[in-house]
C-alpha cells in the first residue's frame, strides 16, 4: 500500500470521526490543534486505524508521536512495508 493510499484511508477515517469533509483533511492537520481532539477521540481514532489498516495494537507510547494526519501515515507505512 503506497503512502497515498494510506493518506487517502487515514483522510476517510479522520473525516468521520470528527464530522468534516474528507477534502477538508490534510497531512498537515494536526489532531489536536486543528481538529480539537481529546484523548478519547485519539483512542477511537486509533482503533478505527488498527481495524483499518490490520497493524495490530498501536501501542500508547508509539500513539504520543503521531500529532499530524502525516504523522499517522507515514506510521502506519512503516508497519505496512516490514
Amino acid at each position: 500500500m503506497s503512502n497515498e493510499e494510506i493518506f487517502q484511508t487515514m483522510r476517510e477515517l479522520v473525516a468521520e470521526q470528527f464530522a468534516m469533509e474528507p477534502v477538508e483533511v490534510t497531512l498537515d492537520t494536526n489532531f489536536e490543534e486543528d481538529l480539537g481532539a481529546d484523548s478519547v477521540d485519539l483512542v477511537e481514532l486509533v482503533m478505527a486505524m488498527e481495524e483499518g489498516f490490520g497493524v495490530g495494537e498501536i501501542q500508547e507510547d508509539e500513539l504520543n508521536s503521531l500529532k499530524t494526519v502525516g504523522d499517522a501515515v507515514n506510521y502506519i507505512a512503516g508497519k505496512l512495508n516490514k
